[in-house]
C-alpha cells in the first residue's frame, strides 16, 4: 500500500495506463535564417492557441466554467507578449525556437515557483505545461491520446497537467494516480469536477508500476494498492460497490427541502463562477447561490468591463435563478488574481497587501460601477452584495455609504432597484473574527469564508509541503473562531453562512448544525451530499458531539472523534 493525498473522493479499481514523460532535450543551436525560425516559432504558438481554444470549449461544455478557465489561463499565458515578445526577441539574436522559449518559460517559472503563496506556484505549474505543450509541437512528438483510453483505466503519471486532465472522457478513466500535485492544485480541481477518484503526491510511483498493472485507488483515505492480493481486491470491490451505492441513494434527496433530522429547515446553496453556472447550481438541486465570484468578468476581459456588461451578467445569472437568492460577491481582485489592465504594482506579499476591498475602496470609480451593476440587477431577484476581505468596521460602512449613495442617484432617476438590498462581509481572517460582534451591528449578513480563515489564522501556506499538515478547519482555533463567527452573527439576528469547501465536509456538518449556522454553500455537484448529512443530525446530537470537540486539545483528536461519530 502507497500513501498520498486524497484529493478527489471515491474508489477506482482498474488497469494502469503509465503516461512516461518524453525527451524534450533539442540541440540548442544558433539559426542562421531568423525570419523562418520566428515563422516556425509563431506557427508552432498559433497551432497551440487553435487546440487549447478548443480543449478549453471543451471542458467548459463537459465539465464547467471554472474548470474552462484554468485551461484558458494557459492561453492567456501564450498570449501575453511580454512572453512571446521575449521570445522573438532571443530568436532575433540567433537562438532557435526551442532554445527561446525554454528560456522565457524557465525564468517565468523560476519567478513564480520561489514566491512564497500556493496560487504563484500554481502558476509556474502552468507555464512549465505551456513550455512542454509547445515544446512537443515544435519537436514533432505526438502525445497519447488520453481521450481514447481503454474503459476501466487507471492514469499513472508525474504531474497530471490540466492540458491533459481536460482530454479525460469520465467514462473510461476509473482512478489518478500522481506523484506530484495537492487538493487545490488545477489537476484536484478538474479531478473532482469530473468527479475521478485521485490520489496525489505519490513518491516516485511511475518508477513503481508498469502499464497493465491491476491499481486500487481510494481517493476518500489517499491510499493505493498496486496488484493487490485476492483478500484486499475483494475487500475494495465490496468498499467501491457500497460508495456507488450511497452516491445512488443521494438521488432520494432531489427536490426535497433541507432538513435537520428534528425538523429545522436550512439554506442549501451553491459557489459559482459565472452566470451560465447558475444552471448547474439549479440541475444539482441548490436552493439558491451563496457565492458568485464576480472575478470571471473582470478576467475574461482586456478592458474594465462596463456597468452594462456587469449589469447584464449579473441580471442574467438572478434571472436563472428565478426569485432564489444570490450572494454576489464584490471584486476580490490581487492576491493570487492579477488583473493585467488594472497596473497594479507588484507587491513583496500580495495576499497581505493591496487587494480585494482594500483596492476597491482605494478605487472608488472602478467599484462604483460595480456597485451600480449589482443594484441595479436587485429589480430583477433577490441579489444581496458581499464584500470580500474585511477586516475592519469602516470599509463595511464605507460599502454601505457607496450602496446609499447610488440608490438616491437611482431614486432621483427614476432606476429600479431591490429598495431592501443587504450588504453583508466575509468573514475570512482573524481580525474580522474577534470583532464579530461588532461587524455584525453593521453589516446585514456573514459569509465565512474557511479557505482564508484557516490559512491566515494557522499563519500557514497550504501549498507549502513542510508546514500542510497545520492547514486544517478543524485545528482547535479555527473551530473556535467559526463557533464565535455564528454566534455573533445569530446574537446581532443577521443570517450567517458558509461559502468555503468546509461547508460540505460530512464531518465539519455536525459542529456548524451546533454553532447555528442557516446556510450553508457548497459545490453543486455536493448538493445532494450535504443535504443528506444535514438530514441524519438532531441538534441534540450535534450539540453533544461540539461540546465533546471543543474540549479537546488537538486537530488530530477532534478529527479522530469526527470519524468515530460520522454518519456518512
Amino acid at each position: 500500500m502507497y500513501k498520498g493525498i486524497a484529493a478527489s473522493r471515491g474508489i477506482g479499481i482498474g488497469s494502469i495506463c503509465l503516461l512516461s514523460e518524453h525527451d524534450l532535450s533539442f540541440e540548442n543551436k544558433k539559426v542562421e535564417d531568423i525570419e523562418a525560425e520566428k515563422k516556425r516559432f509563431n506557427d508552432a504558438l498559433e497551432k497551440f492557441k487553435e487546440e487549447t481554444t478548443i480543449q478549453a470549449a471543451d471542458v467548459r461544455q463537459r465539465i464547467g466554467a471554472k474548470e474552462a478557465e484554468i485551461i484558458e489561463g494557459h492561453l492567456v499565458m501564450a498570449s501575453d507578449p511580454a512572453m512571446s515578445g521575449e521570445m522573438l526577441k532571443l530568436i532575433e539574436n540567433g537562438q532557435c525556437a526551442e532554445g527561446a522559449l525554454s528560456s522565457v518559460c524557465d525564468m517565468f517559472y523560476g519567478m513564480f515557483s520561489s514566491m512564497d503563496d500556493e496560487m504563484m506556484r500554481q502558476r509556474a505549474s502552468d507555464i512549465a505545461d505551456v513550455k512542454t505543450s509547445i515544446l512537443k509541437i515544435l519537436l514533432g512528438i505526438e502525445d497519447v491520446d488520453i481521450s481514447k483510453v481503454a474503459p476501466g483505466t487507471v492514469l499513472v503519471t508525474r504531474d497530471l497537467t490540466p492540458s491533459m486532465t481536460s482530454q479525460i472522457v469520465k467514462e473510461n478513466v476509473v482512478g489518478i494516480i500522481t506523484e506530484v500535485g495537492g487538493k487545490t492544485s488545477h489537476s484536484a480541481i478538474l479531478a473532482r469536477a469530473l468527479e475521478i477518484p485521485a490520489v496525489l503526491s505519490v513518491p516516485d510511483i511511475t518508477k513503481l508500476v508498469k502499464d497493465k498493472d491491476t491499481a486500487i485507488v481510494d481517493g476518500n483515505e489517499g491510499e493505493i494498492y498496486i496488484n493487490p492480493d485476492g483478500d484486499v481486491l475483494s475487500s475494495y470491490i465490496i468498499k467501491r460497490e457500497q460508495f456507488i451505492k450511497k452516491q445512488a441513494e443521494l438521488k432520494n434527496f432531489y427536490g426535497k427541502k433541507t432538513v435537520t433530522a428534528d425538523g429545522t429547515e436550512l439554506d442549501l446553496y451553491c459557489n459559482i463562477g459565472t452566470p451560465k453556472d447558475a444552471k448547474k447550481a439549479l440541475e444539482c438541486d441548490g436552493e439558491g447561490i451563496g457565492l458568485f465570484r464576480s472575478e470571471f468578468l473582470f478576467m475574461d476581459n482586456n478592458h474594465l468591463p462596463t456597468e452594462d456588461e456587469q449589469f447584464e451578467a449579473y441580471k442574467e445569472a438572478v434571472e436563472i435563478m428565478a426569485g432564489k437568492e444570490v450572494i454576489i460577491r464584490t471584486l476580490d481582485v490581487g492576491g493570487d488574481k492579477a488583473i493585467p489592465y488594472l497596473n497594479m504594482k507588484p507587491e513583496e506579499n500580495p495576499f497581505l497587501g493591496y487587494r480585494a476591498v482594500r483596492y476597491c475602496l482605494g478605487n472608488k470609480d472602478t467599484y462604483m460601477v460595480q456597485l451600480r451593476a449589482l443594484v441595479r440587477a436587485s429589480a430583477y431577484g433577490k441579489v444581496k452584495i458581499m464584500v470580500p476581505l474585511v477586516t475592519t468596521v469602516d470599509e463595511i460602512r464605507e460599502v454601505k455609504s457607496m450602496v446609499a449613495e447610488i440608490k438616491k442617484d437611482f431614486d432621483e432617476k427614476g432606476i429600479k432597484y431591490d429598495p431592501e438590498i443587504k450588504v453583508g462581509c466575509m468573514i475570512e481572517t482573524p481580525s474580522a473574527s474577534l470583532i464579530a460582534d461588532l461587524l455584525a451591528k453593521e453589516a446585514d449578513f456573514f459569509s465565512i469564508g474557511t479557505n482564508d480563515l484557516t490559512q491566515y489564522t494557522m499563519s500557514v501556506d497550504r501549498g507549502n509541503s513542510d508546514v500542510a499538515y497545520l492547514y486544517s478547519a478543524f485545528q482547535p482555533s479555527v473551530l473556535r473562531s467559526i463557533k464565535y463567527i455564528i454566534e455573533s452573527g445569530v446574537k446581532a439576528g443577521i443570517p450567517v453562512g458558509m461559502c468555503g469547501e468546509a461547508a460540505a465536509d460530512p464531518l465539519m456538518i455536525p459542529l456548524l448544525m451546533s454553532f447555528g449556522l442557516t446556510e450553508y454553500s457548497v459545490n453543486p455537484v455536493l448538493v445532494l451530499t450535504a443535504r443528506c448529512i444535514i438530514s441524519k443530525w438532531t441538534k441534540e446530537e450535534a450539540d453533544a458531539l461540539a461540546a465533546k470537540v471543543l474540549s479537546l486539545p488537538t486537530e488530530k483528536e477532534i478529527v479522530a472523534t469526527l470519524k468515530a461519530a460520522a454518519k456518512e
